[in-house]
């Protein structure tokens, strides 16, 4: 989040609803007490340099109050009132449903006129803008802001949902965004914070503005909102959805703690892959999204992975994430040494169990000490299985392996070893069978050896009972 999710917002809608005003409150920099508290929250200082981007403005702070601090830079017009007002609602709504964001009750809100056009955010874990949530909205129109209506409230309201993608639940970093980019989750974000709002209007204009709407990805002619956020929102919650979607991620996605400079905080690790993203996503349902899915998107991510594939593999990988069919249906599938891609890589590992000889696992730097292993939801008695070269390099192929089963992950039995094993043509399956009574869990393939390469390729292992 602290590169992608300060990105130029790429949502510039035009409509013409009127925004509520109401108890707004202008700050007189000069006042007597513009050094006090609000309720015990320290006032932001009177004036803010920005140092960020191409953004160099002093900017000055024209409100603030528990809820928001509001800067203009010289040119916005002073007697634009309406962001104290709708963001300070925005910013509180958003705080009861996903939770705090820092300890600062203050939403940030930066305002540019005839400049800067678009908008960025950024959280309090960053320290870019001084460790602060942050909205920094601006536009080329000498007249911006004025109307607040339509995209005035659209624009604003898409940055406050960066901030809750990129630090809900005290976990800095957005694993969703290269799956759905900068404005798909701002669709269903919007929409809900309008009508959480009591924005009737402004909702049914936004359902409108953004019902047809199409994008090429993860494939041609993509309806986000029409065949995957609104049947997710009506029919499995709603609001609460969408919070326990990041309350999954939080508890259960690879992170690690780091310093931002200031603070030790927690930060993803990664990114999901789109099977990954169904299963969080009906984990957060209570039911088995995989059929809505394969409606919205069809069953190939943007790099054209099978996540079908990559979903059972999801399912072992985070267990504790639960559903009705969450439970794996097939083995999980590990490797000792991954794709440079990662495991939904065009090469990853996930293609070594696809059923597809026309793909592959490929591994740059090979060692001896490689092992590929599949993981069962419970025990199973396996006797048999095929191994398939790959397209090309016969010296990438494995040359000796031993197969070996285990019921804690830790300890091995040697079920089956072989040497010096050919393939004499490319894409050539290659079966073994051995003896076996014990129903493992773990099933692992050591490859000992492949015949020279410094790399390691593999297109299918399959087993058999």
């Amino acid at each position: 989040m602290k590169i992608k999710m300060l990105l130029v917002s790429t949502l510039l809608l035009i409509s013409g609803m009127s925004c509520t005003k109401k108890n707004q409150v202008i700050d007189n920099a000069q006042s007597a007490n513009k050094n006090k508290s609000l309720a015990g929250t320290t006032l932001a200082p009177p004036t803010w340099q920005e140092h960020w981007f191409e953004h160099n403005q002093l900017l000055n702070r024209v409100f603030s109050d528990t809820s928001v601090a509001v800067y203009y830079d010289n040119d916005v017009d002073r007697s634009i009132t309406w962001p104290y007002t709708y963001l300070a609602q925005v910013w509180n709504y958003t705080k009861k449903t996903y939770g705090s964001f820092g300890t600062e009750s203050q939403l940030y809100v930066i305002l540019h006129t005839a400049k800067y056009s678009g908008g960025h955010p950024s959280t309090y874990m960053d320290a870019s803008h001084d460790y602060r949530n942050v909205i920094d909205c601006g536009s080329n129109s000498t007249t911006a802001w004025t109307a607040g209506t339509g995209n005035d409230l659209d624009l604003t309201t898409h940055e406050v949902g960066h901030i809750v993608e990129g630090a809900s639940k005290n976990v800095l970093g957005s694993p969703s965004f290269n799956i759905w980019h900068d404005s798909k989750w701002m669709e269903m974000y919007i929409y809900d914070v309008y009508l959480g709002l009591g924005r009737t209007a402004d909702a049914q204009r936004w359902y409108n503005l953004v019902l047809g709407g199409s994008d090429p990805y993860p494939r041609a002619n993509t309806h986000w909102f029409k065949d995957w956020w609104y049947p997710l929102y009506t029919q499995y919650g709603k609001t609460a959805v969408l919070n326990k979607y990041f309350t999954l991620l939080a508890a259960n996605f690879p992170k690690h703690t780091t310093s931002n400079g200031v603070a030790t905080i927690s930060e993803y690790t990664g990114e999901l892959n789109f099977g990954q993203f169904v299963h969080f996503w009906s984990g957060a349902a209570g039911a088995d999204l995989k059929s809505l899915a394969l409606t919205a998107f069809g069953n190939l991510d943007e790099q054209g992975n099978d996540w079908t594939v990559q979903l059972e593999q999801a399912k072992a990988t985070f267990p504790n994430v639960t559903y009705p069919g969450s439970t794996p249906t097939v083995a999980a599938t590990t490797v000792s040494k991954e794709n440079s891609g990662g495991s939904g890589a065009a090469e990853g590992s996930l293609k070594m169990t696809d059923n597809n000889v026309n793909t592959k696992f490929f591994v740059a730097g090979y060692d001896t000490g490689f092992w590929a292993q599949l993981t069962y939801p419970s025990t199973v008695t396996l006797r048999g299985y095929a191994l398939t070269s790959g397209n090309d390099a016969p010296d990438r192929d494995p040359k000796s392996w031993k197969l070996a089963g285990s019921n804690d992950g830790n300890n091995y039995t040697q079920l089956d070893i072989r040497t010096n094993e050919s393939f004499a043509s490319r894409n050539q399956t290659k079966s073994y069978t051995f003896t076996n009574n014990t129903a493992y869990k773990y099933y692992r393939l050591y490859i000992t050896a492949n015949n020279g390469s410094a790399d390691f390729q593999l297109s299918e292992w399959t087993v058999s009972q």
